[in-house]
């Protein structure tokens, strides 16, 4: 509560009750900070699989930060390391390829289903003391007051009020609490269609992280448990309907041609989730007494799969903000939160669009370009490093939570 009005909202609104805000939610209750999370979804309390079939790449950083709030012992059981990264592009010469021993670290990285990532969070977010947890609940409005807001949320048990200090956008890509601030969102569609499955490659993958580009789009396959493998796959939007309808041998067989033989043969896909590849950012990260975190901040390409690792930095860097202050929409902590987050939004979002711009689109002239800066990343040893602390998290002024002392 704030001591110079002692009337005035206090405690933090947190909309959106998926990674990125459960994790949010987590980071404030281990730090004190009182905190309602609203989640549009019921709680899962079981640990039977889902139809979920996303693999995550967590970034080094991310998994230090997971393992600070007290997530990661939950989920580390299920997780596998990368410790290489091999990034190429059909038809040109040269590759670039990360090796953690070379970066002295035992991974770059860990690949982590999403629905035990999800059920890692549950399993935390059960141990919260001071954290009060809406689920389901739905946000019906929001109406500004002196000192904050007046949220009014639909549960089971009916209509309730709540009147807060700071309300928190973590509510997905087309975010209410967005929209609601009047934020504007550049957009931009990709034309291209997602799909992601699970497989089994001929060779174990041991450890080791594939990204190709082509001009139909970028293929990942990362190395999970029992020797089966995430496979990312890309396509123009106009194919999707087409690959959406082939059987698992003509699926396997397009995975292969674009993905090649590297592991030798690709078989059993699992079932196939299609996602609309698009990006949409925020105009601005905060209003008043207001944040936005994730998605609703920004969505960006799954190239370099970037998405879950910078919505957490954007989770835990708030957090760290919050912790302490004595209020906790004060515009001078927003603006510090929108200031720190800034060089590593900026430098993620444009990463992640140049790769799709350059790698991806048919551009004969530019292949050799392409081809020489990969053999540069791949040799020239402060290149190297650079790829490797930005790929491993290690960005801007990242969250004390995330960081280490690298070599």
């Amino acid at each position: 509560m704030n001591a110079n009005n002692p009337a005035a909202p206090c405690g933090v609104l947190i909309v959106g009750g998926g990674l990125v805000g459960a994790s949010l939610a987590i980071a404030l209750d281990a730090a004190g900070v009182s905190a309602t999370l609203l989640d549009a979804a019921a709680p899962r309390r079981d640990a039977a699989p889902s139809d979920e079939e996303r693999n995550l790449a967590l970034a080094r950083a991310t998994v230090n930060g997971l393992r600070a709030i007290g997530v990661w012992p939950h989920a580390q059981a299920r997780a596998t390391p990368i410790i290489r990264i091999h990034v190429n592009r059909t038809g040109d010469f040269g590759s670039a390829r990360l090796d953690a021993d070379r970066h002295g670290v035992d991974a770059l990285g860990w690949t982590l289903p999403a629905r035990e990532l999800g059920q890692a969070l549950e399993r935390r977010l059960e141990a919260c003391h001071t954290l009060t947890r809406l689920a389901p609940a739905e946000l019906q409005a929001l109406e500004p007051v002196d000192g904050g807001w007046r949220a009014t949320v639909r549960t089971p048990e009916g209509i309730r009020t709540h009147e807060v200090a700071l309300v928190v956008g973590a509510d997905g890509t087309e975010s209410f609490v967005r929209e609601r601030l009047g934020i504007a969102a550049e957009r931009h569609d990709y034309g291209q269609t997602l799909f992601v499955c699970t497989l089994t490659p001929e060779r174990d993958p041991a450890g080791r992280a594939f990204e190709r580009f082509s001009d139909e789009g970028p293929i990942a396959l990362l190395p999970l448990a029992e020797r089966r493998a995430g496979l990312v796959l890309t396509v123009p939007a106009g194919q999707a309907e087409e690959v959406a309808a082939l059987d698992d041998a003509a699926y396997a067989a397009l995975a292969q041609r674009r993905f090649g033989w590297r592991l030798g043969r690709l078989a059993r896909p699992g079932r196939r989730q299609p996602w609309a590849i698009r990006r949409v950012a925020a105009t601005r990260l905060v209003g008043p007494r207001a944040v936005l975190v994730g998605n609703a901040a920004q969505t960006v390409h799954p190239i370099g799969a970037q998405g879950f690792n910078l919505g957490l930095r954007d989770a835990l860097t708030l957090a760290e903000l919050l912790a302490g202050a004595e209020d906790h929409g004060a515009p001078a902590l927003l603006e510090a939160y929108a200031t720190r987050r800034a060089p590593d939004r900026e430098g993620t979002m444009t990463m992640s669009h140049g790769l799709v711009q350059l790698a991806c689109l048919p551009q004969p002239l530019l292949a050799p370009l392409r081809s020489l800066a990969l053999l540069a990343f791949d040799r020239v040893p402060s290149l190297q490093r650079q790829l490797a602390r930005r790929g491993m998290g290690f960005r801007g002024e990242p969250p004390q939570a995330v960081r280490e002392p690298l070599p």
